[in-house]
């Protein structure tokens, strides 16, 4: 079976800053992997490696064995960013941003056919946004704000989601539903990879976990990664709280 995700000696620099150091990291399809790591550590900018929206300095990623550019049009690659990243103030309503999944099966007039609205039904039920859909997409709360870019990522069929701190500004209700709706994707075949500062919710949620400080410092079942020396590895000889509530 081929990884979702192959990198290897990937390195990338904002200038005179190292962001990402000869890192190599393999995931496997059908699980919910973890990314861990203090802000700066590098979690946000692997992503857009991986996804080939930042230029690497050296390295070499594959996801599904093909190029990340040709997986991205392929549509099997879907993103949900962090809240910070998004202009909310947008005038776009839920169904607006879901549909947004189906363009590359729509062509140049971006044109909705009958598959596109039913996708986007299927997708907006799915992650329980359906009544909501003609809301304006900043009126949601943080939860389903997520909620509708893995909406997103389904109407589009994607393979792979990346979500980017999927439980910053969530309440518990949300993350947990979150949670269910990750882990039943991942039971369905997909793949999906989740940065969090959240270690108490990493066990219930993930597979597998990977600890990140510009490397990939340990990865793999999260008894195993979740351990004192490690963690304080990866956040700079400081272990979080939360990892010792865990």
């Amino acid at each position: 079976m081929t990884d979702a995700i192959t990198a290897s000696g990937l390195t990338v620099s904002y200038g005179d800053t190292l962001a990402l150091d000869d890192l190599d990291f393999t995931v496997e399809p059908g699980l919910v992997h973890g990314l861990i790591g203090m802000n700066g550590s590098g979690k946000s900018t692997l992503f857009k490696a991986l996804m080939g929206l930042v230029k690497v300095d050296a390295g070499e990623v594959r996801l599904y064995g093909a190029d990340p550019e040709r997986a991205r049009r392929a549509g099997r690659v879907a993103y949900a960013p962090q809240n910070e990243d998004v202009d909310w103030a947008f005038p776009v309503s839920v169904e607006d941003v879901v549909t947004m999944g189906r363009y590359g099966q729509m062509g140049w007039r971006r044109r909705t056919r009958e598959e596109d609205r039913r996708r986007v039904s299927e997708a907006l039920e799915r992650v329980e946004l359906l009544d909501l859909r003609d809301r304006q997409i900043g009126a949601l709360s943080g939860g389903q704000r997520k909620r509708a870019f893995v909406a997103r990522g389904l109407a589009q069929g994607a393979e792979l989601l990346f979500l980017d701190e999927p439980f910053a500004g969530v309440d518990k209700r949300s993350e947990a539903t979150i949670t269910e709706l990750l882990r039943d994707l991942a039971a369905e075949g997909r793949t999906i990879v989740v940065s969090t500062h959240d270690l108490v919710a990493v066990p219930a949620l993930c597979d597998r976990v990977a600890l990140i400080n510009r490397r990939i410092i340990a990865h793999g079942d999260a008894d195993d990664v979740l351990r004192p020396d490690l963690l304080a590895e990866a956040f700079g000889g400081f272990v979080p709280q939360e990892a010792l509530r865990a």
